[in-house]
C-alpha cells in the first residue's frame, strides 16, 4: 500500500464525513452541508489517500506566520496504527514552517499519541464550547 498525501486538494463532504465517522472522531457527520463549509473554510488541510480513497485528514486555520489550530485529524480505522496520522501532522509542519506555533484541542482517546509526536501539553487553555 503507498498512501499520497496532499495539500489543499478539493475534497467532498461525503469522503471527509465517512473518514470522520471510520476515525471515531466527534464531528457532525451527518451535516454534510457543515461538513463542507468546514473544509471550505479552513486555511489548510492535508489529504491521505489509497488511490481514490481519502483515508486521512488534517485540516487547520493558520495566519501562516505565528500560529496554526489543527482543529481535526482523522484517520480511517482500518488505516490508523500505519503512521498516517504523524506523517498529515509532519506535512502540514513542514508546509507551515519553523515560524508557526501547531495547537490542537485532544479527544481525550488521544490523550497519548500527541505526546509521541512532538507535541507539548499544556495548562494553560481555556473553551468556550460550542452550543451544537
Amino acid at each position: 500500500m503507498v498512501i499520497e498525501y496532499q495539500i489543499n486538494t478539493p475534497l467532498c463532504s461525503k469522503d471527509v464525513s465517512d473518514v470522520f465517522i471510520s476515525s471515531g472522531i466527534k464531528r457532525p457527520a451527518d451535516d454534510l452541508e457543515r461538513i463542507q463549509r468546514m473544509i471550505e473554510n479552513a486555511d489548510i488541510h492535508v489529504s491521505a489517500w489509497d488511490g481514490v480513497k481519502l483515508v486521512g485528514i488534517a485540516r487547520a486555520i493558520s495566519d501562516f506566520s505565528y500560529c496554526c489550530y489543527l482543529s481535526d485529524l482523522a484517520v480511517s480505522n482500518e488505516y490508523q496504527k500505519l503512521g498516517i496520522g504523524t506523517e498529515l501532522v509532519e506535512r502540514l509542519r513542514q508546509h507551515l514552517g519553523d515560524e508557526v506555533s501547531l495547537l490542537l484541542l485532544s479527544a481525550p482517546t488521544a490523550m497519548e499519541f500527541y505526546p509521541r509526536i512532538g507535541f507539548e501539553k499544556t495548562e494553560k487553555a481555556f473553551v468556550i464550547p460550542r452550543v451544537k
